[in-house]
C-alpha cells in the first residue's frame, strides 16, 4: 500500500473530516470551530471538493490550514460536473490550488466515474500533474470496483497508481463489502469511507424528531428510505445505550474497524454535532459488540454467481 503521510512526514490520522459543509451549513465560526477540535484530537486529513458549497469549502479549508499546511494531508477532487478529461482536471485543479492557498495538493480524486472520457486522456493528465508535484496521490471516488481495476491498469502502464478510493459505507449501506473494500485489500489501496453516519440516521437523531438531510435533502431521504433501515437505527441506540457510547460513535466505529478501512471521513454542522464522531478515534470495538452491530443489517450476498457454495 502506497504510505500517505503529510508533507512533514507524519502519519495519516485513523479519521478524515469532511469539509462538505464548511461555508453552507456551517458559516466561517463553526467551520472553524470544527477543524480546531479536529487538529486537537489528532485529526491531520481533510477531504473537501471543487464543487462544495461553490467553492467556499475548499476556502475556508485553505485558510484554515496556511498556517500548518505541512502538517496536514489535504484530498480535493476535480470538477465532476466537467467531466474528467485534461482541460477540466486542469482547470478545477488551479481553481482548487487558489482557493486552497497551496501548491501541492496530496490526493486528488477523480470524483466521479466519466463514461465519456478514455481512462488515458484522464490519467495521462493526472500522471503528468504527480510527476510535476503538483499532486503527491491519485485517487477516485464513487467508481465500481471493475471500474478502479480498470484505471488501475491505465494508471500502471503510466508508471503510477491509484492510491486511495472512497467509497460510500456504513452499516446500512455495506454494499463496498461485496468486492470494493476485498479489491482495496488486495491490491493495497487506502479506503477513506464517507457517510459512516447514513446522512445522520445512524446518530439516532431523526428518532427523537431532529432535522438534517434525511429530512431536507431529497437524495438522502431516498437514499435511506427503507424502514428495515430506520429499525437498524433503533437498534443501534439501543445497544449504545447499553454500552454506555453515542449511536454515532458506535457507527463511525464499526466502519474504522473493517480491515480495509484507512479513515472514515466523518464530518457535521458544528462542534457538537461533531463530537461523538471524533469520539471514535479513542474506541475499538470488541469482536462480541461489532457482530452484534453487524447484526443489525443484513451482510450482502458475496460477489459470486454460486452462492450454494459460499
Amino acid at each position: 500500500m502506497t504510505q500517505i503521510t503529510a508533507l512533514d512526514g507524519s502519519a495519516l490520522a485513523p479519521l478524515c473530516f469532511g469539509t462538505m459543509q464548511f461555508g453552507g451549513t456551517a458559516d466561517e465560526a463553526a467551520s472553524r470551530a470544527m477543524y480546531d477540535d479536529c487538529r486537537a484530537a489528532g485529526v491531520n486529513f481533510f477531504d473537501t471538493a471543487h464543487v462544495y458549497t461553490d467553492g467556499a469549502s475548499e476556502t475556508l479549508l485553505g485558510r484554515f490550514t496556511g498556517p500548518e499546511r505541512e502538517a496536514v494531508v489535504i484530498a480535493t477532487k476535480a470538477n465532476y460536473p466537467g467531466g474528467a478529461g485534461r482541460k477540466n482536471i486542469l482547470s478545477s485543479l488551479d481553481d482548487s490550488r487558489k482557493r486552497l492557498g497551496t501548491d501541492v495538493i496530496d490526493i486528488l480524486y477523480l470524483h466521479r466515474w466519466d463514461p465519456d472520457t478514455p481512462l488515458e486522456e484522464s490519467f495521462e493528465t493526472l500522471a503528468k500533474l504527480q510527476s510535476e508535484g503538483t499532486v503527491r496521490h491519485l485517487a477516485v471516488s464513487n467508481f465500481a470496483a471493475w471500474q478502479v481495476m480498470k484505471a488501475q491498469a491505465v494508471a500502471a502502464s503510466l508508471g503510477t497508481r491509484i492510491a486511495m478510493i472512497q467509497p460510500m459505507y456504513n452499516l446500512v449501506k455495506r454494499q463496498a463489502e461485496v468486492e470494493i473494500l476485498p479489491m482495496a485489500a488486495d491490491q493495497g489501496i487506502a479506503v477513506a469511507p464517507y457517510s459512516p453516519l447514513g446522512g445522520g440516521l445512524l446518530s439516532g437523531k431523526y428518532a427523537e424528531g431532529g432535522s438534517g438531510r434525511l429530512t431536507e435533502n431529497e437524495m438522502y431521504a431516498k437514499r435511506y428510505a427503507p424502514d428495515w433501515m430506520h429499525q437498524a437505527a433503533r437498534g443501534l441506540s439501543r445497544i449504545a445505550a447499553e454500552a454506555g457510547q453515542h449511536p454515532a460513535t458506535l457507527a463511525v466505529a464499526w466502519v474504522a474497524s473493517h480491515p480495509a478501512v484507512t479513515a472514515p471521513i466523518i464530518s457535521a454542522r458544528d462542534s457538537a454535532q461533531l463530537a461523538p464522531s471524533l469520539a471514535a478515534m479513542d474506541l475499538r470495538l470488541d469482536p462480541a459488540l461489532r457482530d452484534r452491530l453487524s447484526a443489525l443489517a443484513p451482510t450482502p450476498a458475496p460477489a459470486t454467481d454460486r452462492l450454494e457454495e459460499a
